[in-house]
């Protein structure tokens, strides 16, 4: 093929990719005729309740049930006394991946946080279970319980690492080199619990049918799941069906399996009802995991030009779940002589942590963003040219080259259209009637993973195309994404293509993590795309017969060499076929094999810088975002209206992080005092000033498409940012997450 052919090919591929497509759920979720896991009836529909714990840490020495069994429509009241038995997870079975905890519930008279489910109320109403559950009365033999994050601290000891999930690095002798270095800050940042708050609580309709299982659920790993699932309740994993077409938010706290679903599918095997438990806000807090909290120190020694000789960072977080790569971007954004890196660990007598936007990164870069800002303050240099001087050409720690990184030009772009330049470096220095001004920047960082993922792509003969993939739509388009990769593969019109998603009866698809779910997906699909061109290929006649499938370009609705070529419909009317189907398998030894291969030969992330402005009440401290612009590496964009989106959305969940979000957790008890979005505050419209995205769109060559994700790497540098932003209004460097007004007066 001529190489004008070949570009023209090229060009010809991405007419879909890239545009801002409008999602293909939109109608359906505007005119609420989607339905969520708490919506879909059954008849004979029963509702679960749960019973909570009252104590931290302890055993279960009584628990009298009657006034609730008296509650006119209970059906059941099932407790560790009389509920059926679950299996025990094993770690051969991928299911227990996705374990929110180890804890065998109503298996048990022990309890090992406050809040624990402890009993399962079923009832014929929603009102009637909740009531019920109220009159539940247990008594305890309480035992002595670490709930206190602070205090356990120096008993923390080195979280264990794996080929993935690194905890510890050494290059040369850092602590040596920063007590030689001319200039150096060492600095200790901590930053609080905090809990998923999703549109959509977690809820579970559950309907047995023999030993066949229906599960609605609100996952974002419907196949994962499904295994968890076969394996605690001893049934094949093809009895289990596990449906998620919609799902109300997800950002890590519905990638795990918790108490509400296992208990729901208990309770409907336990009363041979379906029974449907949508957890309440407070119950959320209570049975499912957040992020952890976390005690960062960040040491940076230089010489006086600003080069880096030393980097050292340290975090303490929680045990179990998962605590998160709290010091994976300091492995690889600056190049310092020589570097430490240790992550730390405490156990403590609460729910588990979990994966939650970015679990380590989003509160690592805000202890390193904000030390290298410092940095810049002792040095008097301005903060993005110090980290210009510190780009490092290759990985600091392993030499190993980036796949992609294009930070020097996405600062660049940043500064320009962020007008850096009208900065008054001096702090204090911007002001606007009562308010202080301050500008800040900071660096965003998440890795880039590609997942197995299963797919097929079916072609009619009407020359319309249907992709089927187990992908979870958790609000970010990802049929809409999928079905705008296959419309460029086959050269078919956008209309023309139908993606169904959200059930375990599909093919296998990724789980919707590490901002992994769109490019684990594209690549399954395009290969079953590629696999289905070459059946029809085989089927067509002149002028394609005998032409080889790189000769050949997939485009108006059909195949072409040059000129001339013929239509789908053509093709499989002449073969006699009404359609074609292309299918290819989730191979997890070749992606264990592939990421192996991948950490050998290149590191691999997105990235972006974040640059915020902040106006700082003179007389109260009070702290308002007034201006936002995000530049973002991050491959290719499949769509320019949901990526953008997906940014913005990490930016906002990122101000949350740095100004108000924090459980409060009673270190007397281990109560969580604030379970509701009453207490626990989120940002609101009237907090979030506009927001400005631009991604440098370069794809990635080592990358199905050149994709690296979008969905985490917005929250990364945020808390930084702001943070750098008020040491510039106020002069005062805060430490500790959140921002509130004590810190500033």
């Amino acid at each position: 093929m001529s190489t004008e052919v070949a570009e023209a090919g090229r060009a010809e591929a991405v007419r879909q990719v890239g545009r801002p497509a409008d999602r293909f759920d939109a109608p359906e979720k505007v005119t609420g005729r989607a339905k969520y896991a708490a919506e879909f009836p059954y008849p004979d529909l029963a509702y679960a309740a749960l019973v909570h714990s009252t104590v931290a840490r302890g055993r279960i020495t009584a628990l009298d049930a009657g006034a609730a069994r008296a509650v006119r429509g209970v059906i059941e009241v099932l407790t560790h006394e009389n509920a059926p038995k679950m299996r025990p997870l094993s770690r051969l079975n991928l299911g227990s991946f996705v374990k929110g905890t180890n804890v065998d519930y109503l298996g048990t008279d022990q309890v090992h946080w406050n809040g624990q489910p402890i009993a399962v109320v079923v009832a014929e109403t929603p009102e009637a279970a909740r009531h019920a559950a109220s009159l539940v009365r247990v008594t305890y033999e309480e035992l002595p319980a670490k709930l206190d994050f602070a205090a356990e601290e120096p008993h923390a000891v080195p979280q264990k690492g794996n080929a993935i999930m690194r905890s510890a690095a050494d290059k040369g002798d850092a602590h040596a080199a920063l007590a030689a270095a001319p200039v150096k800050v060492d600095l200790r940042f901590t930053t609080p619990p905090q809990n998923h708050n999703a549109i959509e609580p977690h809820a579970t309709t559950a309907f047995w049918q023999g030993d066949r299982l229906t599960v609605h659920d609100t996952t974002q790993s419907i196949a994962f799941l499904r295994k968890h699932l076969a394996m605690r309740f001893g049934v094949p994993e093809r009895n289990v069906r596990v449906l998620a077409p919609f799902v109300g938010g997800g950002f890590g706290g519905k990638g795990m399996v918790w108490a509400g679903t296992l208990l729901a599918v208990l309770a409907a095997r336990a009363t041979g009802r379906p029974v449907r438990l949508a957890l309440t806000r407070e119950s959320v807090y209570h049975t499912v995991g957040g992020r952890t909290p976390t005690v960062q120190r960040v040491a940076l020694g230089a010489d006086r030009d600003g080069r880096l000789t030393a980097l050292i960072h340290t975090s303490v977080a929680r045990s179990g779940g998962m605590p998160g790569q709290v010091t994976a971007a300091s492995r690889h954004l600056y190049a310092a002589e020589t570097v430490h890196l240790r992550q730390s660990l405490v156990d403590l007598d609460l729910l588990p942590p979990t994966a939650m936007r970015a679990p380590g990164e989003a509160i690592g870069t805000f202890a390193l963003e904000a030390a290298v800002d410092e940095l810049a303050w002792e040095l008097g240099v301005d903060p993005i040219e110090l980290r210009m001087r510190n780009e490092p050409e290759r990985d600091p720690l392993t030499g190993r080259a980036f796949s992609h990184r294009m930070l020097r030009e996405a600062y660049a772009l940043g500064a320009e259209r962020f007008g850096w330049r009208e900065r008054d470096p001096r702090p204090g220095a911007m002001r606007d009637g009562r308010w202080l001004v301050g500008m800040g920047v900071a660096t965003a960082y998440h890795p880039s993973l590609i997942m197995p993922a299963a797919a097929t792509v079916r072609l009619g003969a009407d020359g319309t195309v249907l992709v089927r993939c187990g992908l979870h739509e958790i609000g970010v388009g990802a049929a809409t994404a999928q079905a705008q990769i296959a419309a460029d593969a086959l050269g078919v019109p956008l209309e023309s293509v139908r993606v169904e998603v959200g059930d375990s009866d599909l093919p296998a698809g990724p789980m919707a993590g590490g901002s992994a779910q769109t490019a684990s997906a594209a690549a399954g699909v395009l290969a079953a795309c590629d696999k289905l061109k070459r059946q029809v290929l085989a089927l067509a006649g002149p002028p394609l017969r005998g032409r080889k499938p790189e000769e050949v370009q997939a485009r108006d609705g059909g195949l072409h060499v040059g000129g001339s070529g013929m239509t789908y419909a053509e093709i499989l009317a002449g073969a006699g076929r009404d359609h074609v189907e292309a299918a290819v398998k989730a191979g997890w030894a070749r992606f264990l094999a592939r990421t192996a291969r991948d950490g050998r030969r290149w590191v691999r992330a997105a990235s972006g810088a974040q640059f915020c402005e902040v106006r700082v009440d003179a007389d109260t401290g009070e702290v308002r975002v007034s201006r936002w612009l995000g530049v973002f590496d991050v491959g290719r964009v499949v769509n320019a209206k949901t990526a953008a989106s997906q940014l913005r959305g990490g930016i906002v969940m990122g101000i949350g992080l740095a100004l108000s979000e924090q459980t409060l957790v009673d270190p007397r008890t281990g109560r969580v005092v604030n379970p509701s979005l009453a207490e626990y505050h989120v940002p609101v419209h009237a907090d979030i000033p506009r927001i400005d995205v631009h991604y440098l769109d370069d794809p990635d060559p080592t990358t199905p498409l050149g994709l690296l994700g979008v969905g985490e790497v917005g929250i990364t540098g945020v808390a930084a940012a702001v943070a750098n932003a008020v040491r510039h209004a106020t002069g005062r460097r805060v430490l500790d997450l959140p921002i509130t007004l004590d810190k500033l007066l």
